[in-house]
């Protein structure tokens, strides 16, 4: 556990104006991105990545993370305007949102979804400075075997709870996996897939990478489905409404709502391979299904918003737990952080807390401001956001793959990278048609290093009895749930599929 002057000199770290600074420009670019359908936070991260390599590591991370949690607003206000969400995690407030809107009370209900979302933003960002030191003590007692058999074990969540398909989800773990491989062999120096260029023996770069499967596959697919009648699509002329404030007493009446949701959101958050969508649709149906007056909702009822907005935010904060307690990240945005760490020189886990606490409890203060910086921007900027959102498609993508290719260009100094970006963007655009899960792929290619050192050990403190697994408890365990899981797991997916 560390010691109070840590913690203190920690939390004082992410109180300097360059960290303000970036803390704030970060809950802008996700409110903002996030508000476009079709761009999302996932987008921005994967785009702004490269251009962190110029800052600190805790500048650089606090920035990526206002960037999620501004997403978590911005995302809603598509969703009430347009019924159409910014981001995929704001899905279920397009349910209430927008019949608000439709009643002319589109800025109260953007209000509303302001303040439950950083109601739970705030309230899984508490829990994980609660539980991240004491989950990364119990998580040092793990040795080589135990983590093959953990990642293990997150490899086949994630590869059964998202996409379509396990088979297909492990299909994309493997690939991850055998891109992640290329370089320089952690055990014996030997390059493996460099096809004699000297450039791979570090591995393949995360940037190019991450930008072109995330950010540039997505809007040459959203540029693919464009139409001309839809180019001036504007947001909707809602009636206008003498008052769009949010009392207190309004926001208390769904207290207990907004509770059960954030308790939802830390929950899934917590768990590899779910994410924001699932927990703001799992914590709509379950408060609609608990609802004495159930056929209220879809009619602009405020309880599914503060229901979808405060879980899909709780998940921001919760992701992050077992990033730091075990290195493995919930989902990409988690995934993409990890890359961000690794880039700066610091390796997610359980020793992050012993070697690097004042850089941990430095995020923790981070995080805490980027929630006081989102509630600021977003009172203040919803209806710039409104005013965004109404430009053109046609103007909106192509703008964003021109920022890329520069981007890339500036960052990497020669056209490899960009040709490079544009290959990875031709193979996410295959995964994205053919229905294989970005996390799973991008989750594997990231741990593939972690992965192969646990192994490497693991093989040299067994040597060669393989039934040393019998006397460590823990793996056998983990062991033994990935194959419960992927029994369970497999007929729910063809179910799944056959009802689709």
């Amino acid at each position: 556990m560390p010691d109070l002057a840590t913690v203190v000199g920690g939390l004082s770290d992410a109180f300097t104006l360059t960290n303000l600074f970036y803390i704030v420009l970060g809950v802008t670019l996700g409110q903002v991105i996030a508000a476009i359908p079709g761009l999302g936070t996932v987008m921005a991260l994967a785009i702004v990545i490269p251009f962190t390599l110029a800052l600190d590591t805790l500048t650089a991370v606090a920035f990526l993370i206002s960037i999620s949690k501004g997403g978590t607003v911005g995302g809603a206000v598509s969703a009430i305007l347009l019924n159409t969400p910014g981001s995929a995690e704001a899905a279920a407030t397009t349910f209430d949102g927008h019949p608000m809107a439709k009643k002319g009370q589109a800025g109260k209900a953007m209000k509303y979804s302001l303040y439950y979302s950083i109601f739970g933003d705030l309230s899984s960002d508490i829990v994980l400075i609660l539980v991240a030191a004491p989950l990364a003590t119990v998580a040092l007692q793990m040795g080589p075997i135990e983590i093959c058999a953990l990642m293990l074990l997150a490899f086949t969540v994630i590869s059964g709870l998202v996409g379509e398909s396990m088979i297909k989800g492990f299909i994309a773990v493997g690939f991850g996996l055998l891109l992640g491989s290329v370089g320089l062999d952690p055990g014996y120096g030997i390059p493996r897939f460099t096809f004699g260029s000297f450039e791979l023996y570090d591995g393949i770069p995360l940037g190019p990478l991450a930008l072109g499967m995330l950010a540039v596959s997505v809007i040459i697919r959203e540029i693919a489905k464009m139409k001309r009648a839809d180019a001036g699509d504007s947001t909707l002329e809602v009636l206008p409404s003498e008052n769009q404030r949010v009392t207190m007493k309004e926001l208390t009446a769904n207290r207990y709502v907004a509770i059960r949701a954030f308790v939802i959101g830390t929950v899934i958050g917590a768990i590899p391979g779910l994410g924001s969508s699932t927990a703001g649709m799992l914590s709509y149906s379950v408060t609609k299904q608990t609802a004495k007056d159930p056929e209220k909702f879809g009619t602009g009822d405020p309880r599914g918003i503060a229901a979808s907005e405060t879980a899909n935010s709780a998940v921001v904060g919760a992701n992050l737990i077992p990033l730091l307690t075990l290195g493995i990240p919930g989902n990409i945005g988690a995934a993409l952080l990890v890359g961000a760490f690794v880039i700066h020189g610091v390796q997610p886990g359980p020793l992050l807390f012993e070697q690097q606490g004042r850089l941990v409890y430095g995020l923790f203060g981070a995080m805490l401001l980027a929630n006081l910086a989102n509630l600021t921007v977003g009172q203040f900027c919803m209806r710039l956001w409104a005013k965004v959102i109404s430009a053109p498609a046609t103007v909106v993508y192509p703008s964003a793959l021109i920022v890329c290719s520069t981007g890339m260009y500036l960052i990497t100094g020669s056209s490899a990278g960009v040709l490079f970006m544009v290959a990875s963007a031709a193979v996410g655009f295959a995964m994205i048609s053919f229905g294989y899960p970005f996390v799973a792929f991008i989750v594997a290619f990231i741990l593939t290093p972690q992965l192969e050192s646990a192994i490497v050990q693991a093989v040299r403190i067994a040597d060669g009895d393989w039934w040393i697994v019998l006397r460590h408890p823990i793996a056998l365990a983990l062991l033994v749930l990935s194959v419960v899981l992927v029994i369970y797991l497999t007929p729910t997916k063809r179910q799944d599929v056959a009802a689709a």
